[in-house]
């Protein structure tokens, strides 16, 4: 069994805060962090009140004057722009009409309707009443990575403009069988992010395409088609001053529609999804079929805010720490029979910033930092990162002289665990600092049990670590807590619970949830963060990650050590 307490000035002396002859006082293993407290912001956040907090809303105002004065409260500074604590976030938000469909064409003749939501779910970010295709080329591109560094280039050329692409989700290597060309490519079961939604649409306008559909695999997307569909046709996307890509649509299909389109047009679907996982896969054109559309769409332009507070460094104040969580989630919809619902986002991520509030609260209470420590409450994360992409893009302190990004998303409500999961094992050295926390918390760190979801490119650190800044997330979808209470069996039993609930209106705040755990993940971030605080120790990217080189580039800012 582990112990349900240890010794804080053990802790703290691992990583050098205080010395190994400080007098150590017992106390929980989750302290400073109060589990009551966090439940407290979490019941207040998922209310009716607050509506689902969708960005533009009533509710989405509700939150950031909930969250501003929290932060007063703890008596931290406005880290916003011009000396106020939010930062502006312009964003275009579009809604497809809810009856809308397309016809695929065979030949030119109609040969069957795609109703939205049902076998087809689209959006668009392009701020327009209406949206018209007139018998537009399919083709399928596989998984659709174009990847020169993994010698790897599923297009092979293939001029799509005026086209839509089709692509499979995840990586060519989710489904790779022992001894293909492809294995390990791409990470083996680890989704990379060439096999998240976002690249494939980002890659798709890249390559001049009008359209692009996803096939969905609940597999290899890792939740089921009520996922998908849950936004109702809406979108939300930053308002890029007149600039926009060149997807007119885009969205999934349902597995079972894709295959009955392949069909028709001669194609056998397995065949050529296996096909993709070679290197040498050529695009295919689904010869003879068009689509065609004609929708409506509402669009609006709104001005949605992250949450920005700080704690200035006493000596090093242009060096900052950043932990952040997102404030947003769905918001207001209605159901498959017009019945209205609220999807509340309780544990995604009203836990975040419940974690993020406490460990404010103990940075506070404690010795003045010496370097600064921001706290950032983002927006529209559930959107596509919108909320903390606009502030890397638009930074209210250097990224270059950034000392880290906290990232916390979901966590768990069943108490105090044996295990912590790393997200994207192997990346930065942060890593290491947060698993010799969680030793001396009594717990042992493992990768992350399911990284198939790719759960290191699915939230608000990504952007982050983009501009080259080492991150840590913390989410706890990430496995099974072996739970204290109960062991692997009710860790995964609450996990399987939670991901039924993802992004639905069952993720609700409950009385009988165990905060514990949760704490616990939050003090460990807390003491990692606060060993960088008080120390001139620069975390790094590791070798083969992605983002060590981005890093590099700014290595003359940052003082040597």
């Amino acid at each position: 069994m582990r112990p349900a307490r240890l010794s804080a000035a053990v802790a703290l002396s691992m990583l050098g805060i205080l010395g190994t002859t400080a007098l150590a006082e017992d106390r929980p293993v989750f302290a400073p962090m109060d589990p009551a407290r966090m439940s407290d912001v979490i019941r207040t956040m998922a209310s009716d009140t607050f509506e689902g907090r969708a960005p533009g809303t009533i509710g989405a105002g509700r939150t950031v004057n909930f969250l501003v004065a929290q932060f007063q409260a703890i008596g931290l500074q406005p880290a916003g722009e011009h000396g106020t604590w939010t930062q502006e976030v312009p964003m275009v938000h579009t809604k497809i009409a809810p009856n809308s469909r397309v016809q695929l064409k065979l030949n030119g003749s109609a040969a069957f309707d795609f109703r939205q939501a049902q076998e087809i779910y689209l959006t668009t970010s392009h701020p327009v009443t209406q949206i018209t295709i007139d018998d537009a080329p399919l083709v399928f591109v596989g998984y659709g990575v174009k990847a020169p560094g993994r010698d790897w280039d599923d297009f092979k050329g293939v001029d799509l403009k005026g086209k839509v692409a089709v692509f499979l989700i995840n990586d060519p290597d989710f489904y790779a069988e022992k001894g293909e060309v492809v294995a390990g490519r791409f990470g083996g079961r680890t989704m990379t992010y060439y096999g998240r939604w976002t690249y494939k649409f980002e890659e798709a306008a890249r390559q001049g395409a009008i359209g692009a559909l996803i096939v969905h695999d609940t597999a290899a997307a890792s939740y089921p088609w009520s996922t998908v569909i849950a936004p109702g046709g809406e979108s939300f996307d930053l308002d890029r001053e007149g600039a926009q890509d060149s997807l007119d649509l885009r969205g999934w299909i349902e597995g079972k529609a894709a295959r009955r389109l392949f069909e028709r047009a001669g194609l056998d679907f397995d065949a050529l999804s296996a096909s993709a996982r070679r290197p040498d896969f050529k695009p295919v054109p689904l010869t003879g079929m068009g689509l065609t559309a004609s929708i409506d769409v509402t669009t609006r332009r709104l001005q949605s805010r992250n949450i920005l507070a700080k704690l200035p460094g006493t000596t090093h104040p242009d060096e900052t720490i950043i932990y952040g969580a997102h404030w947003d989630a769905f918001g207001k919809s209605r159901g498959s029979h017009g019945e209205p619902l609220i999807r509340r986002g309780a544990i995604d991520d009203a836990s975040g910033i419940a974690a993020v509030l406490e460990i404010a609260r103990a940075f506070k209470a404690g010795p003045p930092p010496e370097r600064t420590i921001v706290f950032g409450a983002w927006t529209a994360e559930e959107r596509g990162l919108l909320g903390s992409s606009w502030y890397v893009a638009h930074p209210l302190v250097s990224l270059n002289k950034a000392v880290a990004n906290f990232t916390i998303d979901v966590l768990q409500m069943a108490g105090l665990s044996r295990n912590a999961f790393i997200v994207g094992a192997g990346q930065d050295s942060l890593q290491d600092d947060f698993a010799t926390i969680a030793k001396a918390q009594g717990r042992v760190t493992q990768n992350e049990a399911l990284p198939e979801r790719g759960a290191f490119y699915r939230a608000d650190h990504l952007p982050f670590a983009r501009a080259g800044v080492p991150v840590l997330p913390i989410m706890d979808l990430a496995g099974y807590p072996d739970l204290v209470n109960g062991g692997v069996p009710a860790g995964r039993k609450w996990l399987e619970a939670y991901m039924a609930c993802y992004h639905q209106p069952c993720d609700a705040w409950s009385a009988s949830w165990d905060l514990s755990g949760a704490a616990e993940d939050a003090a460990a971030l807390y003491e990692v963060g606060r060993s960088l605080a008080f120390s001139r120790m620069w975390p790094s990217w590791k070798q083969g990650s992605e983002f060590k080189a981005v890093r590099e580039h700014s290595e003359a800012e940052r003082p040597a050590l």
